[in-house]
């Protein structure tokens, strides 16, 4: 039976912890998660917040790329991704993820173009920084205990320690992430 893109994900995640050197427990503490959800995303791959997998990426020292895909990215200098062509990633029901950086390693921010539908709120949190535009349609960021509209053409910086999340407003919007950790 072939395996799925998750699973693979899933199989990726598994073996760069043992080459690390970390157990399940170890890794998990790292995450802020149970045990139990960790050995989940190792299980099946599916569901795995992109914030986690950029976690797991820089515990480990490789490309967030080298996850999702396997490879890692090789290019130093630049990268032009085309309109339409970044690298598709899909991780959860409802959101449809760009990365926008594919071939590019090392990287120390991570662009991805995002596109959300109807979806369930999941706040999360993550190291790092991050910051929002708003490409088309309209959204509603939570942080904190707060509630922010935000339409085309604005932007949020934010600090993503504290819990956050989106949800699309009278039908899909298109934003621009950019987190570093």
């Amino acid at each position: 039976m072939a395996r799925g893109k998750n699973d693979e994900i899933g199989m990726r995640i598994a073996e760069l912890r043992d080459i690390c050197g970390f157990t399940m427990e170890e890794m998990a503490d790292a995450l802020g998660i149970s045990v139990e959800t960790y050995a989940a995303y190792e299980q099946s791959g599916e569901d795995i917040p992109i914030g986690v997998i950029f976690r797991i990426a820089n515990k480990c020292g490789v490309d967030f790329t080298e996850i999702i895909t396997g490879a890692g990215g090789k290019l130093d200098t630049f990268q032009v991704v085309r309109s339409g062509e970044g690298l598709e990633i899909s991780r959860k029901p409802g959101y449809s993820y760009q990365d926008l950086a594919f071939r590019y390693g090392q990287k120390i921010m991570q662009p991805s173009l995002v596109t959300l539908g109807p979806a369930e709120l999941e706040l999360n949190t993550h190291e790092g920084q991050e910051f929002d535009y708003v490409v088309s349609g309209c959204m509603k960021l939570y942080i904190d205990d707060r509630e922010i509209i935000l339409s085309a053409g604005d932007s949020v910086y934010l600090n993503p320690t504290h819990p956050h999340g989106f949800t699309a407003v009278g039908g899909e919007v298109t934003f621009l992430a950019v987190i570093s950790e």
